[in-house]
């Protein structure tokens, strides 16, 4: 069977919601779709599991390797995968049963390389929670810098999993094996990549069509790897190693334009307060390099924050009680939301 579609799933110890998934994605109104199920050296039954459910659809491939973490595991299902376009659906998650008809529709009417749809979060008992992205109420082609530019006021979705993406788009790179947020990471770089590729004879090239409705189901489970974690993780570092990435990557793509400039250099206050407002106080040390040169940082830009229109009152005033007394200020908050 011709295949146009592969979608590619992470696994990794979850014999418990696997069968969902995969049934949501065996059940898609397109046909011509391969899934990759990437078994991450699970340890629970779920290799086992897959390898019964490949041998129910012939759709269904399996690839079973040590684990490597999600990044490792989607970037063979890449290697691996045979359509020209790709979709990624984490393991605890489900789709409705037309979404990448209705995605891969857009693509071939825009003919722009990436559609998106939205997405809600469903609890354990199957209420739906706040919404994290907003979905759009019509379809919209999207220009790459626009689209970045509501990554960087958070107000965009970095999801792949609501994404099909043509497969060419990975050639150049693929998602960062050992970081967090890998996501954020590989989708602003494809979007200069995109910018870059325009010929400048006209307007900006869309870089992604989004299309109405939340198809894409995010499976909240509170005992998750990801937020079950206890202690600092280390996904405030990588955020702001990825601010510094998306900075140096704006100046470079649109060295002219300071308004987009302004927007990346707020992204990359946010983040550092981000980190400051949740490193335990404990590890506000003069021998934690890493903490010392964020407020180095914070420290050096104040004047420059001051006056950026995209920062709230809210930041600046964090930003200025931070450059202050970081470790002061950071056991006074945490008191404040132990209390709260």
């Amino acid at each position: 069977m011709e295949t146009t579609i592969s979608i590619i799933v992470p696994v990794y110890n979850i014999i418990e919601y696997l069968p969902r998934c995969v049934e949501s994605l065996r059940k898609q109104t397109y046909d011509k779709i391969e899934i990759l199920l990437v078994d991450d050296g699970s340890t629970d039954g779920t290799a086992a599991l897959c390898d019964a459910l490949a041998a129910e659809d012939v759709r269904i491939r399996v690839f079973h390797k040590q684990n490597g973490g999600s990044s490792s595991a989607r970037n063979l299902g890449i290697q691996e995968a045979t359509g020209e376009y790709l979709g990624f659906v984490d393991s605890d998650d489900y789709v409705e049963p037309d979404m990448y008809e209705r995605l891969l529709q857009a693509i071939e009417t825009t003919h722009l390389p990436i559609a998106q749809t939205g997405r809600d979060e469903i609890d354990p008992e199957g209420k739906k929670l706040p919404n994290i992205c907003e979905p759009v109420t019509e379809r919209q082609e999207i220009p790459a810098k626009e689209f970045l530019r509501e990554l960087l006021m958070h107000r965009g979705d970095c999801s792949f999993c609501t994404k099909l993406v043509r497969r060419e788009l990975f050639d150049e790179e693929t998602f960062p094996v050992g970081v967090l947020n890998e996501d954020f990471h590989l989708l602003v770089k494809m979007l200069c990549r995109q910018a870059k590729a325009a010929d400048g004879s006209g307007p900006e090239t869309g870089a992604v069509v989004c299309i109405p409705g939340q198809s894409y189901h995010v499976f909240y489970r509170p005992d998750s790897n990801t937020r079950k974690q206890t202690g600092f993780s280390r996904v405030y570092a990588d955020n702001v190693d990825n601010a510094d990435m998306v900075q140096k990557l704006v100046a470079d793509t649109w060295p002219e334009d300071e308004k987009l400039a302004k927007i990346a250099f707020r992204f990359s206050i946010f983040q550092r307060l981000d980190y400051l407002l949740h490193i335990p106080p404990e590890q506000m040390t003069k021998d934690n390099v890493f903490y010392r040169n964020v407020v180095k940082y914070m420290r050096k830009t104040w004047r420059r924050a001051m006056k950026n229109p995209y920062l709230t009152k809210k930041n600046k005033c964090y930003h200025t009680i931070f450059t202050i007394a970081p470790r002061g200020i950071r056991v006074l908050h945490k008191k404040v939301k132990h209390i709260e």
